[in-house]
């Protein structure tokens, strides 16, 4: 009987944790859902809902230039961050060296590196040595660094399965590393190329200290939305931040409908 008990506990005990879980980690994003229809942000009880907030961030230009220069960095961040970590984990699976261990853990190294510091740092290099004012530029050049090495896990993570004597065979029958890595090797690991994209767009979007350090005067969301603090906290600003977790959610929930219909498959799984 106690074995029964114990049985049927155990996963209302786990269930309910889990679910308690969850409330916490999206409690907050729900909240602002529902803040960024409200009349009253101070409190927003009972609700009254509107759209006046969405209408005034569509018609505010400091927000559209911001986009403009958030989606910007994003995107090249993104090509040059997916490039690189598909590179490196392609050297260090592909060509078995001795010194893959620390060429591993010096693409991996910028993860454990506080953005602020990379911020910092960069600005002070481009400024001293280099010569450089803080750009747009030097702005992609330093969120890179630091999404490097999200893709890089990613890319390892997915290419450790790949078979490289398919690589091999089609260098047998006479193609060249380039064409090799085109008719070959990419159409196998596009996936996990889009999943490094997608994490590293998403990271450089969303920074704050890296690219605050490096644009100078040049506005992003997170830089506008931090300095828009200061007044206190404006309906549109709600709104940025519903619009911003709508647009992510939305992109992974296209990502897993990709999956279930076998279009997008995370994973070598033979050919």
């Amino acid at each position: 009987m106690a074995r029964r008990v114990d049985r049927w506990l155990t996963p209302v005990a786990l269930g309910t944790m889990l679910g308690l879980l969850y409330v916490f980690l999206f409690a907050p994003v729900i909240y602002l859902v529902y803040t960024s229809f409200a009349r009253d942000t101070t409190w927003p009880f009972p609700w009254n809902p509107n759209v006046k907030a969405y209408l005034n961030l569509i018609n505010l230009r400091a927000y559209q230039e911001a986009l403009w220069n958030s989606l910007g960095i994003g995107l090249w961040t993104a090509l040059i961050s997916m490039a690189l970590s598909a590179m490196g984990s392609i050297a260090v699976l592909k060509y078995r060296h001795r010194w893959r261990g620390w060429f591993s853990i010096v693409l991996i190294s910028p993860m454990f590196v506080a953005e602020l510091l990379i911020g910092i740092s960069t600005l002070i290099f481009n400024r001293k040595v280099l010569g450089l004012p803080g750009n747009v530029g030097s702005a992609v050049i330093a969120n890179a660094v630091h999404g490097m090495s999200f893709g890089f896990l990613i890319m390892l993570a997915q290419l450790v399965r790949y078979d490289w004597r398919l690589d091999d065979a089609a260098m047998v029958f006479g193609a060249n590393p380039w064409r090799t890595f085109w008719h070959v090797t990419a159409p196998n690991i596009w996936p996990a190329m889009l999943g490094a994209f997608v994490i590293t767009f998403l990271l450089a979007f969303n920074n704050l200290e890296i690219s605050f350090y490096n644009l100078g005067a040049v506005p992003t969301l997170p830089s506008l939305a931090w300095g828009s603090l200061r007044y206190g906290l404006e309906a549109e600003l709600f709104a940025l931040a519903a619009l911003v977790n709508g647009v992510v959610f939305l992109a992974f929930v296209v990502i897993y409908v990709l999956m279930r219909l076998g279009i997008v498959r995370f994973g070598y799984r033979g050919i």
